[in-house]
């Protein structure tokens, strides 16, 4: 069927087609070997006419493996062949002990289309697809094959995943029917979701920039404040501590700093009342008692103003309010480990405002409002509650807790944020993230604990944004960066990658691509992803639903795979708008 070789580039051959010889079948994207007397070439026929074929070069075989990328050309005069039945699996993986299911190929009439796991699931690794191409379809049977696979036991699997839609939640139900060993688990912020238990998130476990997202804080200055925020509720909140005398601290600091100030009398009242009326204690309310030499004032009544034009009992008031101050408590750093609510930080924020006189300053004063306003919101609101836990737990006791249920190892859990607004779920999944991230990182044995962070809908929250603007750092990035080497992996979803972060995106390095009509999504997956053609991102846009194309480093060479509906399956197809019509 081929002739010679009639010429050749730094990607291609152009084969010619024997004369006189009946082609019976279609050539196109069919593979060919070439071959001379120092190498065997796989390439794969991209064009065809009635006198030639056009020749993508894509491996070289050695020592019976197909390795990605040709070094060497062929020389001129080498043979070229179809591929052979039995040299199909060194293209769409063989069926080894480090070897998963994906799906079959269309093309090679069923035949089984595998991947190596640790090349795929030890890398970060992406699904982009149209709505209604099966991306859904696509992870959820990826990973139900992952827990039916022969060949391993993933018990200690750790999948997180972060259903923005509520898709997924009766995808993995039966994992149990394959091991009992097996088991999945599903958060809900919907308290009423059958089977789901609620998902709530210790407030105490999260730093200061976890508190500025959460509060959507837009200012560098409203940093300082957060970080005063949470060392005050720390320190309130920690057993032993005399927080009332902390308290009492800080209020007569705030006080004596008004007293000693070049107002008026009238002002310094005015400032002393608002202190005590925002950040009361048993010692300082307008009507505690202080105690002069055989008698005794109201507070409120130390504020008389004579003719003179100072306060009546200034003294008696100087000295009660000193005797308060602690010098101990000027540089007293709390040592964490304790549990705290909301409440407990809008308390503090309180002292907050007063304990470095920010209240003075208009511009930090408006920032502190904003944050004291926005923290209430959030507590009276309706996702308050997610951040309501009842007991007293660090980072290690949170995540076994989720992982873990008395002799349940649970190795899906899925964490399901269909009732939240796209603001708030995205902090929760990067509140989740950075979570476990800095968990694997403080683990001894590097990697040993393998997290698969597998986040839906990515657009809404892997994005381009401004985290780095107020926070430094953006927790997906880093992770796209150094997880790797601490087995924090990224697994991400989305229909539309263009709006993907950029470093997120480079540092995959496996794909399943689902077909894909957007010609800016396209254009994007050409120059972002490493080591793609064109010609390869032309071949998803003739898919069919539930087919992909997938590439990367789990891969010999690009191949189209067809996957098996999952079994159950997510809650991801269109409405049966003619059944609902009639019913």
């Amino acid at each position: 069927m081929f002739d010679k070789i009639n010429f050749m580039n730094d990607t291609h051959i152009f084969v010619g087609l024997k004369a006189g010889v009946e082609i019976k079948k279609n050539l196109l994207s069919g593979h060919v070997v070439i071959s001379d007397a120092e190498k065997n070439v796989l390439g794969e026929i991209v064009e065809i006419n009635k006198e030639e074929v056009k020749v993508r070069l894509l491996g070289e075989f050695e020592n019976g493996k197909l390795h990605s990328g040709v070094i060497r050309k062929p020389l001129l005069d080498a043979s070229v062949r179809e591929i052979a039945q039995e040299e199909i699996p060194l293209i769409l993986g063989e069926n080894d002990q480090e070897s998963l299911l994906l799906g079959s190929s269309p093309f090679y009439n069923g035949f089984p289309v595998y991947l190596n796991v640790n090349d795929f699931f030890s890398n970060h690794f992406a699904i982009f697809g149209n709505s209604g191409s099966g991306k859904s379809c696509g992870i959820a049977r990826l990973i139900q094959n992952v827990f039916a696979n022969d060949h391993a036991h993933p018990y200690r699997a750790n999948f997180i995943l972060f259903d923005i839609s509520g898709e997924y939640s009766q995808a993995f139900r039966n994992i149990n029917s394959i091991n009992p060993n097996y088991n999945y688990r599903i958060f809900s912020s919907n308290e009423n979701e059958p089977g789901a238990e609620k998902l709530r998130i210790p407030i105490w476990l999260l730093n200061c920039d976890d508190i500025a997202l959460l509060l959507a804080c837009n200012s560098h200055t409203q940093i300082p404040i957060i970080e005063r925020m949470l060392k005050l509720t720390r320190a309130f909140a920690e057993e032993g501590n005399n927080s009332e005398a902390f308290k009492d601290h800080l209020i007569a600091n705030a006080i004596i700093t008004v007293l000693f100030s070049d107002e008026t009398a009238a002002q310094k009242k005015n400032d002393i009342f608002a202190i005590v009326e925002e950040c009361q204690t048993s010692h300082f309310h307008l009507e505690a008692e202080v105690q002069g030499v055989g008698y005794t004032r109201k507070f409120r009544e130390c504020f008389n103003i004579d003719k003179t034009g100072n306060f009546t009992e200034g003294i008696l008031l100087t000295e009660y309010v000193t005797q308060f101050i602690n010098s101990d408590f000027d540089n007293y750093e709390p040592q964490g480990g304790v549990s705290y609510s909301l409440k407990d930080m809008e308390r503090a924020l309180r002292f907050t405002l007063i304990s470095d006189g920010w209240y003075k300053n208009p511009q930090t004063y408006a920032d502190a409002v904003t944050i004291k306003v926005r923290l209430h919101s959030l507590i009276t609101g309706p996702y308050g509650r997610l951040f309501n836990f009842d007991k007293n737990v660090n980072v290690e006791q949170y995540l076994a807790g989720l992982l873990i249920q008395g002799d349940k190892k649970y190795q899906i859990v899925n964490i399901n944020m269909d009732d939240i607004d796209d603001q708030v779920a995205a902090v929760i999944t990067k509140i989740f993230s950075r979570i476990i991230f800095d968990y694997a990182k403080r683990i001894a044995n590097r990697g040993s604990i393998p997290f698969h962070i597998l986040i839906d809908e990515a657009h809404r929250y892997v994005k381009k944004d401004q985290d780095t603007f107020l926070i430094g750092y953006n927790i997906f990035e880093r992770i796209a960066k150094e997880g790797r080497k601490y087995g924090v992996l990224l697994g991400i979803l989305t229909q539309r990658p263009v709006e993907l972060s950029d470093t997120v995106i480079s540092q995959c390095s496996n794909f399943l691509i689902f077909k894909i009509n957007n010609p800016m999504d396209s254009e994007y997956i050409r120059q972002m992803v490493p080591n793609i053609s064109a010609e390869v991102v032309e071949k998803q846009k003739t898919l069919q639903s539930g087919t992909c194309l997938g590439f990367g480093s789990a891969f010999k060479i690009p191949v189209i795979v067809k996957l098996e509906m999952p079994d159950p399956s997510p809650l991801s197809s269109n409405s049966d708008v003619i059944k609902y019509w009639n019913a």
